[in-house]
């Protein structure tokens, strides 16, 4: 069931819910009644948020098994010598993402933030991955670099952070791609 089917059908459940309490409260006429199903429709709405979070926890353990499970997240050190815009990533030779940055989103991945900017399943071997980043680099000229790792994905879960950070030194943006243990 994709989450918007369940979002549906919470909705449908909580607006029947309440029309019925609606109507029994106009019959009865009492505020206790009333009080009474008030309380009976928070519980049958909490009732249904947890079932909601169960079922989206139920649907990624699903999606993304563990032992097949491969993510990929940016993260950003300083930012002096670059100004990210876009980040595309190719496994394989086969694009996976591609994602375009906002003021916002950049400016929190300079103060320390970290994105999972894809995550998906791939089987055991050896896979190539290449990152390539698009923004402003030195002095306010448009930059566009890539950065390639080959990797073994073996059983269980693989993580990758693509790192920008500035070399002092050349006064240019380096870009690594290493794997977390």
């Amino acid at each position: 069931m994709t989450k918007t089917l369940i979002s549906l059908i919470a909705a449908a459940a909580l607006a029947f819910s309440a029309t019925t309490v609606a109507q029994e409260a106009a019959d009865a006429g009492s505020s206790e009644q009333f009080r009474g199903l008030d309380q009976d429709v928070q519980t049958l709405k909490k009732e249904v948020l947890d079932l909601n979070r169960d079922l989206f926890l139920l649907e990624e353990e699903l999606l993304f098994p563990a032992n097949s499970q491969v993510a990929f997240f940016i993260s950003m050190d300083v930012g002096e010598y670059f100004e990210l815009d876009s980040v595309n990533i190719k496994i394989d030779g086969k694009e996976v993402a591609n994602y375009l940055y906002t003021a916002r989103e950049a400016e929190a991945l300079v103060r320390g933030g970290v994105q999972r900017v894809h995550m998906a399943n791939l089987k055991t071997g050896d896979h190539e991955l290449v990152a390539i980043f698009t923004g402003k680099g030195p002095h306010i000229r448009d930059y566009r670099r890539g950065a390639t790792l080959n990797f073994n994905k073996g059983i269980g879960a693989k993580y990758v952070e693509l790192e920008i950070t500035d070399r002092v030194k050349k006064q240019q943006p380096e870009f690594v791609v290493k794997e977390w243990e």
